[in-house]
Order: C-alpha cells, then sequence, then structure tokens
C-alpha cells in the first residue's frame, strides 16, 4: 500500500520537521501565556464585579480548562493536516474520520453529558470552589471544579474525581446559617430548673465571645429526650458556614465546665467489681 509519504525526501522531512517544532513550542507558548492572561484578569475583574472569592476561583478553573482543550485540540489538528498534508492517506484518514465519528459519538455522550452538566453547575452558581458539600455518598470541599469533572477533598485528605454528568443532587453545606447543635444528658436527681439555667449563663458566654461568628442563638430547647439514665437536653445555634464545629466544641467544653463547677452530674455508666474478701466480709 502506498501512503504518499513513504519516499525519502529529505527536505521536505526537514520543512516539516521545522513545522512542526514550530507548532508544538507556539502551542506551549500560548497556553501558558493564556493561563497567565487568565490568572491576571479574572481576579481583579471579579474583585470588581464585587464577586465572591469562590466564584472567581471557580471561573478562573473554568477559563484556564477551556483555554487548554482549544489549545490542545488546535495543536492536534493542525499536525495532522501538516503530516498528511495532500496525501492519499490524508483521504482515508478522512474517510475513515466519519465512519469512526459515527462510531465514537456513542461512547462520548457520557464526555458531553459531563460537559454540559459541568456548564450548568457553573452558570447556576450550584457550588463553588472552597464549598463544602455532599455530592451522593461523598462529603468535602471543593478543590476544583471543571467542565468534566469536580474534585473533592474530604477531611482525611482522600481526593474525590466525581464526573458532573453523574451529579444528580447536591447539599451545598456553605451558603447561609448553619446549625450548631449540642445534646448533654444530665442524671435524673439534678434540678431541672437550674440545669437549665446553667445552660442559659452558657449560652450567653458564647454568644459574648464569639458574637461574629453567631446569627442566633445558642438557645437552650430544654429537654428532647429521657435516654435509660439521662435527661437530654439540647442546645442550638445558627452560625457562619464552616464554623459549626468550633462552636459546638466551644459549647460542650463550656457546658462541661460548668456542670463541674455547680456539681451537676453527666451520668455515665460505672462498673462496681467486688472481690470474694469483700463478700466474705460484708457477710461475716
Amino acid at each position: 500500500m502506498n501512503f504518499g509519504v513513504l519516499n525519502l525526501n529529505w527536505d521536505k522531512i526537514l520543512d516539516k520537521s521545522l513545522i512542526l517544532l514550530i507548532i508544538l513550542v507556539s502551542s506551549v507558548v500560548l497556553l501558558k501565556l493564556g493561563h497567565s492572561f487568565i490568572n491576571r484578569f479574572i481576579v481583579p475583574y471579579g474583585k470588581k464585579l464585587k464577586l465572591k472569592e469562590s466564584r472567581v476561583e471557580t471561573l478562573r478553573t473554568i477559563l484556564k480548562s477551556l483555554w487548554s482543550y482549544f489549545i490542545y485540540i488546535t495543536a492536534f489538528l493542525t499536525i495532522i493536516a501538516q503530516v498528511f498534508e495532500n496525501t492519499g492517506f490524508a483521504k482515508t484518514l478522512l474517510t475513515g474520520a466519519g465512519i469512526l465519528g459515527l462510531a465514537v459519538s456513542f461512547g462520548a455522550q457520557s464526555l458531553v453529558k459531563d460537559v454540559i452538566s459541568g456548564f450548568f453547575i457553573l452558570m447556576e452558581d450550584q457550588f463553588a470552589v472552597g464549598d463544602y458539600v455532599t455530592i451522593g455518598q461523598t462529603s468535602g470541599i471543593v478543590e476544583e471544579l471543571g467542565l468534566r469533572v469536580t474534585k473533592l477533598r474530604d477531611f482525611t485528605g482522600e481526593l474525590h474525581i466525581i464526573p458532573n454528568g453523574s451529579i444528580t443532587m447536591v447539599t451545598n453545606k456553605t451558603r447561609g446559617p448553619q446549625r450548631a447543635l449540642v445534646d448533654v444528658g444530665v442524671a435524673y436527681e439534678e434540678d431541672v430548673e437550674k440545669v437549665h439555667q446553667v445552660l442559659e449563663k452558657v449560652c450567653q458566654q458564647i454568644k459574648e465571645k464569639y458574637g461574629e461568628l453567631i446569627y442566633e442563638g445558642p438557645k437552650v430547647l430544654g429537654i428532647v429526650n429521657f435516654g435509660p439514665s439521662e435527661m437530654v437536653f439540647r442546645v442550638i445555634a445558627k452560625v457562619k458556614p464552616m464554623e459549626q464545629w468550633n462552636i459546638e466544641w466551644e459549647l460542650r467544653k463550656a457546658i462541661k465546665e460548668a456542670f463541674d463547677a455547680e456539681g451537676i452530674e453527666i451520668p455515665y455508666p460505672r462498673r462496681v467489681y467486688i472481690t470474694r474478701e469483700e463478700r466474705e466480709m460484708d457477710n461475716g
């Protein structure tokens, strides 16, 4: 089979090699220049429009991804055109491309679905880089939002890469006030009114100390459950996103210290071991 490119013409080969080198170098340069331009342009422009930092970072990531795809595809097509220019193989390649494209299109449906889903996620501002979200069974901080995939980093440090097309429901835990909730068990023998007053004092202390992080509360809801050996009191507050765990920790710490100071018992399981000698002494 004559592909039209097997006849060695060193002048032509050198010309083609030089052109390919120029294409590759130009692609790398344009890729870096584009990324640099996006980095320098998107942040000031985002501040000018008063966009959130997470939104600006998401837009920056998307634009860099689009520019990279554009450069890769353009470079690939240009190289193909140069290598197989005016050859019989070029015609064969173009003819086969139609058949191959039809076959690949079925396999590329998931890719198209991912890209379209990523576009709507971005346009609808469902979540952004830096948000704490739950997607399916996975929770974590959005580390990167691209047109094709979303990358989540969970609290154990593991990175989860999720195709955008598979995202059917997202729970965004950084939009609007978050609830801080603390349940504390108290022995049945304790005075309910005294416990309530102590908890109210703790809530006031936390509010004064962390008021800039708290939208509402903390407040005591009272007894919410009766356990096997304790009355369960509940304290709640509405706080800034991502601050709920910090406020819950501070509440638990302050409650424990206040209960110790007031002599209020938090019941816990106990085991009493009686030795044979002690039993004989009691019987004797």
